[in-house]
């Protein structure tokens, strides 16, 4: 099976080097290509065999599944420069969360599907968020499912869920990494502690608790009581957090949604569409 990548930057090569280091593919399954020529070679420095392609159009010919790495508006330029290359038998996936399966399914013959992948993939970890298109066979979907196994826990959402699941799996390392960030930065000023030190010890608790609540069969508030004694230090601290956070978080989601309805609304211009209305109502 061949597997095709469009697009080498940030999450592009992040896939690539997870397929590859976790046995999922070996480097002569793979290929790719890329506007910039450096990503390529740095690639093919990093895992010699794999294909590196000329154009986006010879990695779309020649794949079994292809997957498009690109920013949201660059995807009508793509899937015009595609779309004549392509087969009805391939699979088409987009790791981009505004893109639509119609704005695929509209102007590509391929099986498309949206997988939204997650920087935990590196370390073989998190959830990558599946949806799947019309014309995707059951046997094409394990067929993904048991790629992306490999890197993490492949699970299938509805794609009017994909904003508010993104802003965990996907957008969530960043979001907990400032909130750790700013603990630590705190924690330095206010006792001198060694910073190398208190990081090691807040990525170990992250990954506890992590393993509690996945594992443990804990959800956040039984977790909270087990830790909080009443009356006690943690108890204390945690309703000042309730209390300093008031709001936070619900504004937290409406920027998330603000920008992917942004994007949603861009797209449907671009591919001729008017989906805004329609993705509002099913959020």
């Amino acid at each position: 099976m061949k597997v095709g990548f469009i697009g080498t930057g940030s999450m592009g090569s992040l896939l690539i080097d997870a397929f590859l280091t976790s046995g999922a593919l070996e480097p002569g399954d793979v290929l790719a290509s890329n506007r910039s020529p450096g990503r390529l070679q740095q690639l093919a420095e990093r895992h010699p065999g794999i294909s590196v392609c000329t154009s986006n159009s010879e990695t779309a010919a020649a794949s079994d599944i292809v997957f498009l790495c690109v920013k949201p508006l660059e995807f009508k330029t793509l899937t015009d420069e595609i779309a004549s290359y392509l087969r009805s038998e391939q699979i088409v996936v987009s790791i981009t969360s505004p893109v639509q399966l119609y704005h695929l399914e509209s102007v590509l013959a391929s099986k498309i599907a949206k997988v939204i992948p997650s920087i935990t993939h590196s370390v073989k970890s998190g959830t990558s968020l599946c949806v799947f298109g019309s014309r995707l066979t059951p046997n094409d979907r394990l067929k993904l499912l048991h790629l992306l196994s490999f890197i993490g826990v492949p699970l299938e959402i509805q794609e009017n869920h994909t904003r508010i699941t993104s802003d965990f799996s996907s957008c969530g390392p960043a979001f907990l990494s400032y909130f750790i960030e700013r603990w630590i930065e705190a924690a330095v000023e206010s006792t001198g502690i060694e910073e190398t030190l208190i990081t090691r010890l807040a990525g170990e608790m992250l990954l506890g608790t992590g393993k509690l609540l996945t594992e443990g069969q804990f959800t956040p508030q039984e977790l909270q009581e087990r830790v909080a004694v009443r009356g006690g230090i943690t108890a204390e601290a945690l309703n000042h957090l309730r209390i300093s956070l008031e709001g936070v978080f619900e504004r937290l989601i409406t920027t998330t949604h603000d920008k992917y309805d942004e994007d949603v609304a861009r797209l449907d211009a671009l591919f001729g569409r008017n989906g805004i209305a329609q993705s509002r109502l099913d959020r």
